[in-house]
């Protein structure tokens, strides 16, 4: 106790805030809520069901660090009841040598939500060729509940290397969609989607739309990055291209006047999430079913010691609970 006192004397003056750093998104309600109904809902996820409102989000497929980024993943989600979209498997299409890099069904467990995940290069490609199947197979093999199609046409557009998609991506995944076997999720890269793509795919029967929005990490600047002091630099006026989360929620909201009742009944809020606020604000701004989701912060705890991701997200799930009890969304 008198420890406790001696730092508040000792803190007092340099833990002041200034009027104007407060966060106007809620109101704080002490006098509602209470510790002891803190407690998180369980939320409904292409038929399973997270203990709480967390995506994993897609980050690191074909590399070294792979495996070890991706079990540490698969072993919070099953620890703490998350969901879990894995990295590029594109490697996997071409043959089985990086497998064991994606197979970590036995370490996040049956009872939650794992994606595989392919571009739409790749979906556009194997379904022109006659192969959709290949795709099927990589699901089947990690024993996926379903597959991420993420949709990069201005990353591959700034990526030297980059594949060239030469039909509009609704079109495939509408083709896509007419013969998977398994619960679908889009997503972007991290620019996020203007209005008429949001419309159009909250009208087809997807298992989730994944915002990807601008602010968190930007794969067209990222590929600018790369190619340093060449004439790609010059295109670095698109990495400012795209949408915000809180801008994507608006357009949901927006599109649910007109369409009350859509296909796709689910969003993972995801692009620019910097705390357990950010995703609380947004996943309760929205009118449909939401969890949020995160990838560069995992991939900073997931590169480390598993302890240390343990930390992290438990720091998530309490600031999370804490927000249940007393903050009400403005």
């Amino acid at each position: 106790m008198d420890q406790r006192k001696k730092d508040h004397i000792r803190y007092a003056f340099d833990a002041r805030l200034a009027a104007g750093e407060v966060d106007s998104r809620f109101n704080y309600e002490p006098m509602l809520g209470s510790h002891a109904a803190a407690r998180l809902d369980p939320v409904s996820f292409a038929g399973k069901t997270l203990r709480a409102p967390i995506w994993v989000s897609s980050m690191t497929g074909g590399t070294k660090k792979a495996r070890v980024i991706n079990h540490n993943l698969a072993r919070i989600c099953k620890e703490f009841g998350l969901g879990l979209g894995l990295g590029s498997c594109r490697p996997l299409l071409e043959n089985d040598y990086r497998l064991r890099d994606f197979d970590v069904r036995d370490v996040i467990g049956d009872e939650q939500p794992l994606f595989a995940n392919l571009g739409i290069a790749q979906i556009g490609q194997i379904i022109g060729d006659g192969q959709t199947e290949k795709a099927f197979r990589i699901v089947e093999r990690l024993r996926a509940d379903g597959l991420i199609i993420h949709v990069n046409p201005l990353q591959e557009s700034l990526q030297p290397e980059g594949d060239r998609i030469n039909v509009p991506p609704i079109e495939t995944i509408t083709r896509f969609l007419e013969k998977a076997p398994f619960p679908v999720i889009v997503k972007e890269v991290g620019q996020g989607m203007g209005p008429q793509s949001i419309r159009i795919l909250l009208q087809l029967p997807l298992a989730a739309i994944e915002l990807a929005a601008f602010g968190g990490t930007n794969f067209s600047k990222l590929e600018l990055m790369r190619t340093g002091d060449t004439p790609e630099a010059f295109y670095m006026p698109f990495s400012h291209i795209g949408h915000t989360a809180e801008e994507m929620v608006g357009m949901i909201n927006d599109v649910l006047r007109d369409i009350p009742r859509p296909a796709c009944e689910q969003i993972i809020v995801s692009g620019g999430i910097r705390s357990f606020l950010d995703g609380w604000y947004l996943i309760n701004k929205l009118s449909l079913p939401a969890v949020y989701g995160q990838a560069s912060a995992f991939l900073r705890y997931a590169t480390g010691s598993y302890e240390e991701l343990q930390v992290y997200v438990r720091s998530q799930i309490k600031g999370l609970e804490i927000a249940r009890a007393f903050l009400k969304v403005k």
